[in-house]
Parts: C-alpha cells; structure tokens; sequence
C-alpha cells in the first residue's frame, strides 16, 4: 500500500519525536518483607547496631541507563541512614531508640542523570527490650498501726516500664527484707533486762506482694507488734515480661524498699523493771526508813500511761508504799516485828488519757530482817560473779529507754543494815542513770538512759562506765566496781553538711561549655547508706550551670556562654541531701574573669578637630571589657599628611603641636600651600594580651587666638577680600531688610493714631525732672538698642599676636551721627499749667571707641569707606524713624 506524501512526513515525525523522548527511571515495588526496591512498608528494630547494612534500593531506567540512588531527611530531624549511590545498600548510620522516635521519614529518589524521581517513605521502627522498670513516688513510706487485721492493705507501689508487649508488662515481688525489733514485753527473772537490737536480712514473712496490682498486704494470720518490732523495710522487686534485645532473651527489673513504721496501740500490760525484789530491814533501822523502790513502766512504749502503785495487805501493817514513786518504807520499829521474811505483793495499775484505771500487773517483794556485815558487795551476770558486762545498741535511743541487754545483780550477804550499800554510775557524766541508787541486800541492776543527745555514735564508738557499789552505814565500807562497755551502732541522725557555707569561684569568660567551675563537697557522718550525699543545685543565678549529683562538680551548661560584661557575678544555692530527705544548703558565688575581647572603639567626634596654637586637642575611644587592663587603651598617630608636626599622650590622647612649632608662619614654611589642614591616621591599642587596637582617620585644622577672637564681620570680610561685590551685595541686602521694617513700624504708628482721633503736638514738651539739671535725658533702653544695631557694623580687631609679629595698619575711626537739635526754652509761668501730652526726648550716640587696637587693614580702602557710609545711614535712619514714643 501506497502512502500518500503527507502520511509519510508525519509519520517520519512521530517516529523522529518517538526515537528523541527519555522516559524517567522508576523503583521497584517488591511488598512487604523485601529489602530491596522502595522501601515500601519497611520496619526496623531499634536494636539494630550502627553500621549494619539494613536495606537495598532497587529500580531500572526504561532505557538502560545507569542509575543512581539518594536519600535525604527533614532538615529538623536525624540523618538515620546514609545510602552508596552506585548500588543503592543502605546503611544505619545513628542509633535508633523507638521510645523517642518510632517512625522515621525519608525521602529517596532514582536518576538517570537527566531525570530524577523522588518518593517519600516511612519506615517503621519496632520496639526490643531495651527499658527498666522504674518506680514512681518514691520514696515509699507508711505508718501502720499494730492491732491492724491481717490480710489488710498496706501500701500500694507503682512501676512503669516505656517498652511495649511483653517488655512492658510489670510484674512485683518480694525480696529480703529488714526488720528492727525488740525483745519481748515481759523478759524472764533470768533474762532481765535487755535493748532494742537490730536484725538484718531476715525473710520477712509477714507481708505478702499482689504480682499484678503492687498492692503490699499484711500476710493472713500474721499480725504486727510494735513491742517486737517497731520498722520494718520491704524491698519490692519490679520485672518486666521480657523481651529480645540484640539477639538475646533479656529480662530487666528495679527494686525499691517500703518502709513500714508500726505505731503502737494500748494492748501490754505494765511491766516491772528490775525483778525479783528483795529488800533488807536491820535491828538499827529506824521507822520511815526506805527499805527498797520497785519500778515499773506501760508496756506499750509508744504511748505510755501513767502508772500508780499499791501494796496488797500481807505486809501486816509493817511496810507501806509511795503510790506515785513505787518505794517501800518501814512503818515499825524492827524490834516489833514479828517475822524475819515478809513475801509482800504489789500491785501496778495504768491509769488511761480519761482518768480510769486499766490495765494491772503484780509483783513479789521479799524483805529479810538482818542484822549482819561480813561481806561486800558483788556483781553477778547470767552464769555468776562477774566484774565486765557489755552491750551493743544503737544511738540516741528514746530518753528513759532501759538498757534491756544487761543482766547485772548485785548482791550483799550481810544481813539488816550491813547489806545496805549505794550504787553509782561512774563515768562520763549526765548520759545515763542507774537505779535503784540504794540497795539493802540485793536487787537487779537497771540502766536508764538519761541523756539520749551525748549517745552519739560520731562522738564516740564506745562508752565505757564503772559500776560502784559501796555500803553506807557500816564502818568497814565495802565496795566493788564493773565495768560496763557499750558499743554504740549507728543511725541516720546527722544532716549533711559542706564544708563551707560558702564557695567562691573565678572562671575565664571565654571557658566552653561544659567546663568544671569547682568542687563542692558535704559530709555525713554517719556510715553506710546513710552517709551518701546527693548533691543539687537551684537559684535564680543557676541557669548557666549544673552540678554532678554524686561528685558535686560544678560545671557550667554545655550550652553556656558567659560574658563578663553582660553578667559578672552570679551566685546560686547547692543541696546536699542523704537517702532519708536531710539536707542542707550552701552558697556558691562564681565570678568571671574578663578576657580581652573587645576591640577599642572611638567616638564619633573623632572625624574633625580645631586646633588652636599652644593648646591641644583630645582623641578618645572606650574599651567595652569589664577590667582593666584590657579595658585601658594606649593611643598612637600612624601616619600624619602632609607632614607630621604633633606628638600624643599615649595614655590620655592629647595631641599638641611639637614643641618647636609655635606660629603659623613655621607651618607655613612646612606646607608653603598655605593650608593648615592635617590629616591623622591613629591608633588605639589596649593593654589585653592579646591586644586589640583600633584606627582612625582625623582632620585637624590648625589656627590661632587671633583669629578665633574675629567678630563674624570680620571672617565674612576675610572671607570675601578676594570678592568685593559679593559683601556689597549681602550689605545691600541687609539695608533693604532694615528699611522695609522701618516702612512696616511707621505704618503701624501712623494708623494706631489716627483710629484713636488724638492730635499729637508738633513740637515736644520737656516734663521737668527733679534731678538732673535741665538737658539732655538718655534713656538708657533706648540707647542701649540704637548702639547695639549700629554696634553690628563696627570692625572690632584682636590683639596683634606677639609671638608671630602681625603689625597692620589702622583705620580712622568712623565719623558720629548728628546729634538731634536742642529742646525749646520753657518760660516760667505763675498761671496753672496747661494741658500738655508728655513726650519724652532722647539722644542718639554712637558708640564711643575703647581704645581697641587698630585693625588690620582689610583687602582695599574701599571697603572701609562702605562700611562707614552704611553705618551712618544706619544711625540717621533710626534717629528718624524713633522721633516719637
């Protein structure tokens, strides 16, 4: 088939525009899972290390060209990954952390150099098991009273952990735990008395811990007691479900202790201190006589009662009780007695907040009536005589605590008053007290706290007394001593405290971010955890700075910049805190030292001075740093034009003449040009090391007193010798304006009196005046005015210069203006006078010359005769034009 002609030329053009056309490159699209294409629905862990090789851009160009790959990122955001162009291996070049950002959006691009195609991409970053548990609120502490039922809840603590799934589920548990206790309320005849003692690392078998919910309960058929033990510390364990992280199955956990403070309840009966109780009458004691005290407090030491005493009715009338003190006193004589051993039974009641009785306890007394001395007395422990006796308690225990883990008696065989003896407590002073202070025959040793502040456990690890028995009322004396140590354990009693309150400290200003300012540092002295500091820091003045929590390093912001100008000082406040809260403060003061940054500045004043012959003139440029010496500027001339004739003050910036130019004909023959125009380039340095220095450039024109003391006639004369017709032309001028005021001012004159129909009279009436004689009245007003408008014409000269020999020509002094012509002669008259209109007569007089010196011949005579003619012009005019007032 044929085609025709214009078939073929369009078909030869599609084919030509066909074979010129280049169509983009694109990617591939391989789904999910793939690692190579477009990245489409891609996920990565947040585990994967830095480095790896994590995808493979893949596509094709329609023609077969090579390709090249990009990738690219929100300018605000990380460059995640980095891409080889050639082959398209993507690579993770920044750590991934999902809990801060779960997706990242890219934008990656294929070209075929002459075109690009770009796809915006989000890939997916899922989560590993890379967080802890941690617990909020802390720290967990709860008082729970004693008779709480069991199974009751304590305390609920919460955990969270940023991971998702199984990582971030949080499971609780118990672990060691810790308690202090105490003895048992009531101790055995032969346990005696004993102290609070601590045990550590126990399995607390008393709470138990919901896994799910963190609720903390008290355990089914356990209850608490605070007389066994009044804290207790449960340490909760937090675990995650765990998870993967880098390969590896991992669990993390976090652990935190509750304290759970028992408070006390009234649930103890009394307890009597210092059984059994024997006491010893003699032959020779007399009726009312103490025998022995019993002693007795609430068990519940929490919140004790008061007690009361009483004795039961065996004692046959023979003794009696102090309700109050618990001592026993002989109502009889020893001779009427009927027995020689009395069992007696007293009885100790509470007695609650309301006034009623409550509970009540009983103990035996037996009192011996003896009448021997023939032994001293002794000191037992547990298994016999013994003469050292040791203790180990904790530090300021509560004031009238009984040291309950010594077991001492003392004992003297002797019978009736040789049994009687003193016990004394020997050692440092006021901390504890002994009773009873009297003993007949025999009696349990009781220690009583007395001073709990001196039992301190920084002062003293150990304190060491004697205990003294001696008898009182037998000649021989018997005494015996033991000793008592007692070793102190300690607790969180002490805050902690720095150094100094104080802390100064002087940086550069320049110091970078992030560097050390000073080491603050607070002790505590108590030891172990209690004795941990952490350390912080706040105030106004603290922006800038932060402080290691563990080091107390002060350093400054990593950010920070300093500037001594702006801010010199600042100052702010650090903590130093222990686990329990206790804290106190110091204050930190930070100075910044200047550093020569600043370059000097000159004023803007510089650009043009005057000078005048032997004065000087002042250059001047501030530094903007905050000390000296950098802020002190030393001044230097660089270069001078057309010849250099000044000397500087280096420190103040005065710049004079040299001293052997003193006129201007010297610089005349330096510039024979005849201009007095200098041109300066200086420079100001300051003394910072490194120094900085500034310059400038300045024009000085020099002259002289002469002529600066020129009236401005005089420099406008000078300015115009070289023109006479431009000073006749402003003098004309001049004259114009003064007539045409003068015009304006008779006009005004002429129809203020012919509105007002007054006929003025031709001649002038003088109005005598006492004094002076009859003549001419000057009023000085007017005088003044008509001399100082004349007075603007009068060439005034200065002082010829004696150092540089100007001699000049005068002129003759200008010619006066005509005096006005006398008054009329006034004819005495014995009629009443007749009306007259006062009027007033003056005279006009020129200026009279102060023996000024001559002046200097201006450029030509002629312009000194128009000077002169227009001031006489000037003067008639005004006499004229004044005639009336």
């Amino acid at each position: 088939m044929r085609l025709d002609p214009q078939a073929a030329l369009a078909l030869g053009l599609l084919r030509l525009c066909l074979a010129q056309v280049n169509f983009a490159p694109h990617f591939f699209d391989n789904g999910v899972g793939s690692t190579n294409g477009n990245m489409a629905l891609f996920s990565l862990p947040e585990d994967t290390p830095v480095g790896s090789h994590v995808y493979t851009l893949n596509g094709t160009d329609p023609e077969g060209d090579p390709v090249s790959y990009h990738i690219s990122f929100d300018p605000s955001s990380r460059s995640v990954f980095s891409v080889d162009p050639n082959f398209g291996n993507i690579t993770l070049v920044e750590e991934l952390d999902r809990e801060r950002e779960d997706e990242i959006e890219a934008i990656i691009s294929i070209s075929d150099s002459l075109n690009l195609v770009a796809e915006k991409v989000v890939i997916l970053v899922t989560d590993a098991n890379d967080e802890a548990p941690r617990f909020i609120q802390e720290p967990y502490t709860v008082h729970v009273p004693e008779d709480t039922p069991p199974g009751s809840s304590i305390l609920k603590v919460h955990a969270v952990d940023k991971d998702t799934g199984s990582g971030g589920s949080v499971t609780y548990f118990l672990q060691i735990s810790r308690t202090l206790s105490s003895p048992p309320p009531n101790p055995s005849p032969e346990e005696g008395l004993s102290t609070l003692h601590p045990h550590k690392n126990m399995q607390s078998t008393k709470f138990a811990m919901d896994r799910h919910s963190g609720v903390l309960r008290l355990r089914p058929g356990t209850t608490l007691d605070y007389e066994k033990a009044r804290a207790h510390f449960v340490t909760v364990v937090a675990k995650d479900g765990g998870g993967r992280l880098r390969g590896a199955d991992v669990v993390f956990s976090a652990t935190t202790t509750v304290t759970v403070n028992v408070e006390d309840v009234q649930d103890m009966a009394p307890v009597f201190v210092g059984t059994p109780y024997y006491g010893y009458v003699y032959e020779d004691t007399i009726p009312g006589s103490e025998v022995l005290t019993v002693a007795a407090m609430d068990g519940d030491r929490g919140k004790p009662n008061h007690i009361l005493y009483s004795l039961m009715s065996e004692s046959d009338g023979a003794f009696e009780i102090n309700e109050t003190s618990g001592t026993i006193s002989i109502t009889q004589s020893p001779a009427q007695l009927q027995r020689e051993v009395y069992e007696l039974h007293v009885q100790v009641t509470e007695v609650s907040s309301a006034g009623s009785p409550a509970a009540q306890a009983i103990v035996p007394v037996t009192i011996r009536i003896v009448n021997l001395n023939n032994h001293p007395p002794t000191f037992y422990g547990e298994s016999g005589p013994q003469n050292r006796f040791e203790l180990s308690m904790y530090e300021h225990p509560p004031q009238g605590e009984i040291l309950r883990g010594l077991k001492i008696t003392v004992n003297d065989s002797d019978q009736g008053a040789n049994a009687k003896f003193n016990l004394r407590l020997v050692g440092p002073g006021g901390i504890f007290r002994v009773v009873p202070q009297t003993i007949l025959n025999e009696a349990q040793v009781t220690i009583i706290v007395e001073n709990s502040a001196a039992i301190d456990f920084e002062k003293f690890k150990v304190l060491t007394f004697k205990l003294l028995a001696i008898e009182v009322n037998t000649p021989e004396k018997f005494s015996s001593t033991a000793d008592v140590v007692i070793q102190l354990l300690d607790t969180n009693d002490n805050v902690p405290k720095f150094t100094s309150q104080y802390y100064i400290a002087r940086i550069p200003e320049n110091v970078p971010g992030g560097s050390n300012v000073l080491a603050v540092t607070a002790v505590d002295p108590d030891t172990g955890p209690w004795g941990e500091v952490k350390y912080s820091i706040y105030g106004s003045g603290a922006d800038l700075f932060l402080i290691h929590p563990s080091t107390g390093i002060v350093y400054t912001q990593p950010w920070a910049s300093l500037d001594a100008e702006a801010t010199a000082r600042y100052n702010f406040y650090v903590k130093a805190e222990d686990m329990e809260g206790r804290y106190s403060l110091a204050e930190v003061f930070v100075t910044l030292l200047d550093v020569n940054d600043h370059y000097p500045q000159f004023g803007k004043s510089i650009q043009e001075k005057t000078m005048v012959l032997g004065t000087s003139v002042k250059i001047e440029a501030t530094d903007q740093d905050a000390e000296e010496p950098n802020n002190l500027v030393d001044y230097s001339i660089i270069r001078v034009e057309p010849a250099n004739v000044f000397d500087i003050n280096a420190h103040t910036g005065e710049i004079r003449l040299k001293n052997s130019i003193c006129s201007l004909e010297a610089l005349h023959n330096i510039t024979p040009s005849g201009v007095y125009t200098w041109s300066l380039e200086v420079q100001a340095t300051d003394r910072g090391s490194p120094s900085f220095s500034t310059t400038a450039s300045l024009k000085i024109d020099i002259t002289d007193t002469e002529m600066l003391s020129r009236s401005p006639m005089d420099a406008f004369l000078m300015q115009t010798k070289d023109n006479p017709m431009k000073a006749v032309g402003v003098l004309a001028g001049i004259m114009a304006i003064i007539v045409a005021i003068t015009v304006l001012v008779s006009t005004a004159t002429y129809w203020r009196n012919r509105k007002s129909n007054k006929v003025l009279p031709v001649r002038r009436v003088l109005r005598k005046r006492p004094s002076p004689a009859p003549g001419t009245v000057h009023i000085k007003w007017l005088k003044f005015n008509r001399t100082k408008a004349a007075a603007k014409f009068v060439l005034q000269e200065d002082a010829p210069n004696e150092n540089c020999n100007n001699h000049s020509q005068g002129s003759p002094p200008p010619p006066r203006a005509p005096a006005p012509p006398p008054p009329p002669g006034m004819a005495p008259s014995t009629a009443a006078a007749p009306w007259t209109v006062p009027t007033v007569s003056g005279s006009l007089t020129p200026p009279q010359p102060q023996h000024l010196p001559k002046p200097k011949a201006l450029g030509s005579p002629m312009q000194s005769a128009l000077v002169s003619e227009l001031r006489q012009k000037f003067e008639k005019n005004n006499v004229a034009s004044k005639a009336y007032f």
